[in-house]
């Protein structure tokens, strides 16, 4: 993703994720290693499937994703905010 100028807006953050999300759920490649989700969600699997599954099962969830994408900087997708200059 493209250091922006100024950070974004709340609405921004949002319209990035969101279609993000949308395109992870439509089947789009992923930025993030699989190995990195599974690591930055490793309780969530844990509880969800037990020890011994967590390590094999993948993250699912678009939004959490995108969200961990966003995050680090992963995407690139970026916002002309238009400025009066």
């Amino acid at each position: 993703m493209v250091k922006p100028i100024r950070n974004h807006t709340r609405f921004e953050r949002a319209r990035i994720i969101g279609a993000r999300a949308l395109q992870i759920g439509m089947g789009a490649p992923l930025y993030a290693a699989e190995e990195s989700l599974r690591e930055e969600f490793k309780e969530e699997l844990i509880s969800l499937y037990g020890l011994e599954e967590a390590s094999i099962r993948y993250v699912l969830d678009p939004l959490k994703i995108a969200l961990y994408e966003y995050d680090n900087h992963l995407i690139p997708i970026d916002i002309d905010p238009h400025l009066d200059e």
